[in-house]
């Protein structure tokens, strides 16, 4: 048993920030607090979401991975212009695929909708200058049999700072 195992509010009440703001992470809200960043991860845990340290940080560092959180349907969201540099490389014959290079993007949608979902982890901290930030981390996983070829990364597109945070309320439940 660990210390952490011993106490839980370790987990979901770090204390100590973070030095600065790293890069790939978003501000979500400047002269935030530790009581702030305490209710996002109360409320991932109370949705059921996964909030884990992450790796190389001590248990008191203000700095939590929150993963679990799905959006099916949401097709609309895939960033279409990655996935065609992708096949501009390797070209993998499949009808939505094509119909993609051809200009139309309904039929990826439609096939990221009815059979892959999107998957949101969030790695949110509390950095030092008491700025709240984020880093999102969306793919795109099967929800069934994948029709799309497996070594295709389907990512989303990237997303404002508001619609980050406010998916990010959703997984907490705050929204």
């Amino acid at each position: 048993m660990t210390s952490a195992d011993a106490r839980p509010d370790v987990a979901l009440r770090p204390t100590r920030p973070i030095p600065g703001k790293p890069a790939g992470y978003v501000e979500l809200a400047r002269y935030s607090s530790l009581g702030r960043l305490w209710a996002l991860l109360a409320g991932a845990q109370r949705m059921g979401r996964e909030v884990s340290v992450v790796r190389g940080d001590t248990p008191d560092t203000a700095r939590r991975r929150i993963a679990g959180y799905v959006l099916p349907g949401a097709g609309l969201l895939a960033d279409t212009a990655r996935i065609r540099a992708e096949l501009e490389d390797g070209f993998a014959p499949h009808p939505a695929l094509v119909a993609l290079l051809a200009g139309d993007r309904a039929p990826l949608t439609a096939e990221l909708n009815a059979h892959y979902a999107l998957h949101l982890d969030f790695v949110v901290a509390l950095c030092a200058r008491r700025d709240l930030i984020v880093r999102p981390e969306f793919c795109f996983r099967p929800t069934g049999e994948a029709t799309l070829p497996g070594d295709l990364p389907l990512r989303a597109r990237r997303m404002p700072r508001d619609e980050v945070h406010l998916l990010l309320q959703r997984a907490c439940g705050l929204a």
